[in-house]
C-alpha cells in the first residue's frame, strides 16, 4: 500500500516521538477499484528514549469522544509512563480530529448540500476509525502482524467493535470506562443517563449549596437579556445548563463552582455577567471546534435505527431539567439537542446535516454478539461504579457477553481514572489481562 509517510521526529525529556501520516480511503465498504476519495490520518509514535532501539510490541491508544484528538505527550508520566515500560505506543488521532483530516465547519462546506455533508460524516463512526487501525496495522507491522489496544470512554467502543470485526489481529484489549452497551434502543442509554446527572445534580448542591441561588440568577439574567459570547454566539439559559457536562470528572464540581464564582460584576449600568465568566464558558463547551461529537454522539450508540434526537426527547420524561422561575436548575450532562445547532455559532451552518444523520435509520450493526461471546482475545475493563457518561449496569451486561473479559468495578475513580491515576489503571489493567490477578 506504501500510503505510510514520516513527517518528523522529536525528542522530549525520556521520550522520542515519531509523527506519522497515512493516506487512507474515505470509505472502507466500497470495492478498492470503485473508491473514491482519501482522507488523512495522524498517528503519534511513542518510545521510551532507553527502549529506542528495542524490538517492543505496539499498543494502540483509542481516545474518548467521539470527536477529539489523542493526548499530546509533554513527558514520560500517566498513562503513559507504564505503557512505555512495555510497549510501543501509537496515538492515533481519530479520522476528522487533530492533524488528521480535519472535519469543522469550515471543511464540511467543501461537501457542498446538507445531503452530502451527512453522507461524508456517515463515515466517521467507531467502525471506520477501525478500518483505519486496521490499515496503519498492515502498514507497520505486516498483514499478519498483531498489537494491543488501549480504549478509553469511547476509544472502548472503538475496542469492542474491533474485537468483533478483526480480533485475530489483537494480541490483548485494555478499556477504561468504556464498555459500551451491545443492543439497548438508545432511549434506554439516555433514560439511564439522565437518571445519573440528577444524581450529580444532587451531589454537586450538597457540596456547594451556596450555588443555588446564584445558578438562579444567572439563568434569570440570561432569559431576559441577550449576553454574547466571546466568539460570537449566544449564551442561552439552556446552553448555560449544559456546563454540568464536566459533573462526571473527578474535578468536574470544582470547575463549574469556580467558574461560578466568577458570574458577575459590576459594570457601568450596574450588575453584569463578566467577560471572564464568558470565555470561561466557552472554554468549557468545545462542540463548535470538535463538531463531530454534536454530529454524531448519538449515532454512535445507533444500530439499524435513527437517534431522532433521542436526549432531546427523552428529557421530557425528567421535568427537573425544565427551566422554571424561582425554581431550583438542573445542569445537564453530555446530552445533544437539536437546538445546538441555533445556539452556537458555528453549528449553525451545519444543522441541516445534523437533522438529515438524526432520522437516518440505516446506521451498520458495530458489536457482533456471536463474535463476543466466543472471544478469545485476552481483555480486561475498568468500570467506574456511579460513571456518568457510560452506564454501569449497560457496561456490567456488555462484560458478561464478552467471553473471559475480566472487570474491574471500582468506586475509586469518577469516568477519568485513567487521566488521574493512569499508571494504577494501566498497571492493574495489564495484571488482569495477563492472569496475574483474578
Amino acid at each position: 500500500m506504501n500510503s505510510m509517510k514520516t513527517i518528523n521526529i522529536h525528542r522530549l525529556p525520556g521520550l522520542v516521538l515519531t509523527d506519522l501520516e497515512f493516506q487512507v480511503p474515505l470509505d472502507y465498504n466500497q470495492p478498492e477499484a470503485e473508491r473514491a476519495g482519501q482522507i488523512t490520518v495522524f498517528a503519534r509514535a511513542v518510545v521510551s528514549r532507553e527502549k529506542e532501539q528495542a524490538n517492543l510490541p505496539w499498543l494502540v491508544f483509542f481516545q474518548g469522544g467521539p470527536g477529539y484528538p489523542s493526548p499530546r505527550p509533554t513527558g514520560n508520566d500517566g498513562w503513559l509512563k507504564r505503557a512505555l515500560q512495555d510497549y510501543r505506543v501509537l496515538l492515533l488521532d481519530d479520522r476528522g480530529t487533530g492533524r488528521s483530516t480535519p472535519l469543522t465547519y469550515q471543511t464540511l462546506a467543501q461537501q457542498g448540500s446538507p445531503e452530502a455533508q451527512a453522507d461524508y460524516l456517515k463515515h466517521f463512526r467507531a467502525d471506520a476509525i477501525i478500518g483505519d487501525a486496521e490499515w496503519i496495522r498492515r502498514e507497520l507491522i505486516g498483514e499478519e502482524g498483531c498489537w494491543s489496544v488501549l480504549g478509553q470512554s469511547f476509544g472502548g467502543f472503538c475496542v469492542v467493535h474491533y474485537l468483533s470485526s478483526a480480533p485475530d489481529h489483537l494480541k490483548e484489549a485494555l478499556l477504561t470506562g468504556g464498555l459500551p452497551p451491545l443492543d439497548r434502543p438508545v432511549d434506554d442509554i439516555y433514560k439511564a443517563t439522565y437518571r445519573r446527572v440528577l444524581d450529580r445534580n444532587r451531589r454537586y448542591y450538597e457540596r456547594y449549596h451556596d450555588d443555588g441561588p446564584l445558578v438562579q440568577e444567572i439563568v434569570k439574567h440570561l432569559a431576559s437579556r441577550e449576553v454574547r459570547l466571546p466568539g460570537g454566539g449566544r449564551l442561552t439559559p439552556r446552553r448555560f445548563q449544559q456546563l454540568g457536562s464536566a459533573f462526571g470528572m473527578s474535578t468536574g464540581f470544582e470547575d463549574v463552582h469556580y467558574l461560578l464564582e466568577e458570574a458577575f460584576v459590576e459594570g457601568s449600568s450596574g450588575r453584569e455577567i463578566s467577560y471572564t465568566f464568558l470565555r470561561g464558558v466557552e472554554n468549557f463547551q468545545r462542540f463548535e471546534t470538535n463538531p463531530i461529537y454534536a454530529l454524531l454522539h448519538e449515532a454512535e450508540y445507533c444500530q439499524q435505527e435513527a437517534s431522532n434526537w433521542s436526549a432531546e426527547r427523552v428529557r421530557t420524561g425528567f421535568p427537573e431539567f425544565a427551566i422554571t422561575a424561582g425554581q431550583p436548575v438542573s445542569f445537564t450532562g453530555e446530552m445533544i439537542y437539536s437546538w445546538m445547532f441555533d445556539d452556537y455559532e458555528t453549528l449553525r451552518p451545519l444543522k441541516g446535516a445534523a437533522e438529515l444523520l438524526a432520522a437516518y435509520d440505516r446506521w451498520p450493526r458495530l458489536y457482533d454478539l456471536p463474535m463476543l461471546k466466543k472471544n478469545t482475545v485476552p481483555c480486561a475493563a475498568v468500570v467506574y461504579y456511579d460513571d456518568m457518561y457510560v452506564e454501569r449496569t449497560y457496561s456490567e451486561e456488555t462484560a458478561r457477553t464478552i467471553k473471559g473479559l475480566k472487570v474491574w468495578v471500582t468506586s475509586e475513580y469518577d469516568h477519568n481514572g485513567l487521566r488521574a491515576d493512569g499508571e494504577r489503571v494501566v498497571s492493574r489493567s495489564l495484571e488482569m489481562v495477563r492472569g496475574e490477578v483474578g
